[in-house]
């Protein structure tokens, strides 16, 4: 009787046993589902069906890819057509990218072409509406992501060009502005497809490989006109040696290019005589400008004794005019480089050139490496465009001052303070 409560009280404890393990177990289990142990206390959080965080991600990938691909609004002067009048254009820049600055323009110069561009009257294709502009400074409002140059309230600036394909020799080379995929800063074709607009307008949105920093030292309305006219100078110094002490260049020309060439030309250290058509310049050029010869180039006997004299020539002047001259004024060997867009072809005689080994050779605008050190050489030097600061509103007037050579010696409008959207 004994032997058999004994054995029960066994089975009894061995069957508690195995109880109290099993729930110690699933408890243990239940922690590490998250659940909670028995006796605990319940914090009760709601969980979204599979269906609506389905929905929600998708309504928050659309809502960043509306906001990469939307285009913002955007406010300018724009020509219509040949006549080349400006009148107020509303339009859209394209949506600030991972690698893209956004710039409020401040200040934009009128170069020459602009001119010829509104007009068509140069052998290039144009499209309108065009907004013109490649001189263009002003502040930074927003950057991309991978931006590392810049940060908002820097001050920027975007010359002649705002692509290239960045992979050809000329783009590995700091040579963009001679790539054969660039895109210019107005009657271009951004990547994205959308026409390109130039610095006749509030904003501008461009890679920051194509943007340039603006020092202090420069004010930003005289700065404007270097990042086309001082660079378009400035390169074919530096690329045709005509840059070191010692040297005598001479300047076609003393409008927009032609004063800031003399300048840069002083700051190397070279003596400098300008060649022009206007003997009423002659003042400026010396006592302002500083430089050390004018000549009149319909005085005959003024290039007479000027013969042989000259290292190279920095050719400025747009317009038609004889070339035969200028290569007589220059040393053999000696190099002249033609910058002005002409309609007409060069009337290049053969025998100056074969008889002194003389070059004559163009140029455009620099790369972006080189537009940088021509800026940050302006600054140290203290060399500054001579303006005319002018209103948005006085554009058109302007361009037929442009025309007709009536400016000292570059234009520039006050965008910030006078472009007013309707």
């Amino acid at each position: 009787m004994r032997e058999t409560n004994r054995e029960e009280e066994i089975v009894r404890g061995t069957r508690d046993f195995e109880k109290n393990k099993q729930s110690r177990e699933s408890e243990k289990r239940k922690k590490g589902r998250g659940e909670p142990a028995f006796g605990s206390t319940i914090s009760v959080k709601t969980e979204l069906s599979p269906p609506v965080r389905i929905k929600r991600s998708i309504d928050k990938l659309a809502m960043a890819a509306e906001k990469k691909t939307s285009h913002q609004k955007a406010f300018g002067w724009a020509a219509r057509d040949t006549s080349g009048i400006l009148s107020p254009f509303n339009f859209t820049r394209r949506a600030t990218e991972e690698s893209d600055v956004r710039i409020k323009i401040l200040y934009c110069g009128i170069c020459h072409s602009d001119l010829h561009m509104t007009k068509s009257d140069i052998d290039f294709p144009i499209t309108y509406p065009l907004v013109p502009g490649h001189e263009i400074v002003g502040e930074v409002i927003e950057t991309g992501a991978n931006v590392k140059k810049f940060k908002a309230g820097d001050r920027a600036g975007v010359g002649c060009f705002v692509r290239s394909c960045g992979n050809c020799d000329q783009c590995n080379e700091s040579l963009e502005s001679y790539c054969h995929r660039a895109v210019m800063t107005y009657n271009g074709t951004d990547h994205d497809g959308s026409p390109t607009y130039g610095g006749y307008s509030d904003t501008i949105v461009v890679h920051e490989r194509y943007v340039f920093r603006i020092p202090d030292r420069l004010p930003l309305h005289s700065a404007a006109p270097l990042l086309c006219a001082g660079i378009t100078v400035y390169s074919p110094m530096r690329y045709f040696g005509l840059d070191r002490p010692g040297l005598h260049v001479g300047v076609v020309g003393l409008g927009g290019l032609g004063h800031v060439a003399v300048k840069f030309a002083k700051a190397m250290g070279m003596s400098a005589t300008v060649i022009s058509t206007s003997p009423h310049k002659q003042k400026e050029a010396i006592e302002l400008l500083g430089a050390d010869r004018f000549l009149v180039s319909t005085n005959d006997q003024q290039l007479k004794e000027a013969i042989g004299s000259l290292d190279g020539i920095i050719d400025t002047v747009s317009a038609y005019h004889p070339i035969a001259p200028l290569l007589g004024l220059l040393k053999a060997h000696g190099k002249l480089v033609v910058l002005g867009a002409s309609k007409e072809p060069l009337q290049v005689p053969s025998i100056p050139l074969l008889l002194g080994r003389k070059i004559v050779s163009g140029s455009a605008a620099g790369g972006m490496k080189e537009t940088q050190e021509m800026i940050d050489f302006a600054a140290e030097h203290n060399i500054n465009a001579e303006v005319e600061v002018i209103p948005m509103s006085y554009v058109n007037t302007a361009m037929e001052r442009l025309a007709k050579g009536d400016v000292k010696y570059r234009f520039v409008i006050d965008v910030g303070s006078s472009l007013k959207a309707d």
